[in-house]
């Protein structure tokens, strides 16, 4: 991934609810992403699972990419916890349809068109670069919807990564459109952006 990942270390903090969806709510996310109960959908930069959780209930296969196998580690036992392994989980503890991967986006382990759609919370900063979103491209299929909340560089950088690792949003607009999306929404917000594409 690119400039900065997120410190494993503090993965504790990525469980925070009123702090990760005061900028993306389950429902804003699931909105963008609009998800057919059938799909085959990839989680960019996966973390600790926050958002899997949210989304995997609502999609036939979740592939959570992270290129920390630590933070699927967290993930692993923050699960266990939960007790979730007697929900006929193929790993202790995840949700059954939740395939964790530990993959860069610039070298995803997909098929050609095999995603229905992709979504990336607060890690497009971390991956964007054109062979990324070339890659991005190759493996959703035509159709797929690609969905991205990051921090964005019009921000005051009041959290998150510096503003010199951040894009606006039309800069990602720009870039997906260059790899062969449609976008269809890139807003900037007070501190984020969102950006919802069509490949």
């Amino acid at each position: 991934m690119g400039f900065h990942t997120f410190d494993a270390e503090q993965a504790a903090r990525l469980e925070d609810a009123a702090e990760r969806y005061r900028y993306c709510s389950r429902e804003e996310l699931l909105g963008m992403l609009a998800p057919d109960p059938a799909a085959v959908v990839a989680d960019l930069g996966s973390g600790t699972g926050f958002y899997a959780d949210d989304v995997a209930p609502h999609v036939g296969t979740l592939h959570a990419v992270d290129v920390q196998p630590a933070m699927h580690d967290y993930y692993r036992q923050k699960s266990a916890r939960d007790e979730r392994a007697e929900r006929g989980a193929t790993e202790p503890g995840l949700p059954a349809n939740v395939d964790l991967v530990a993959a860069d986006v610039g070298d995803l382990p997909f098929a050609d068109d095999a995603l229905d759609g992709a979504y990336g919370t607060m890690t497009f900063h971390e991956f964007a670069d054109d062979a990324s979103v070339a890659e991005l491209a190759r493996v959703c299929r035509p159709g797929a919807r690609l969905a991205l909340v990051d921090w964005s560089a019009a921000g005051a950088g009041e959290t998150g990564p510096p503003l010199s690792e951040r894009y606006e949003a039309d800069d990602a607009a720009a870039m997906l459109a260059g790899a062969g999306f449609d976008v269809d929404r890139a807003d900037e917000r007070v501190e984020t952006l969102a950006v919802t594409a069509t490949r």
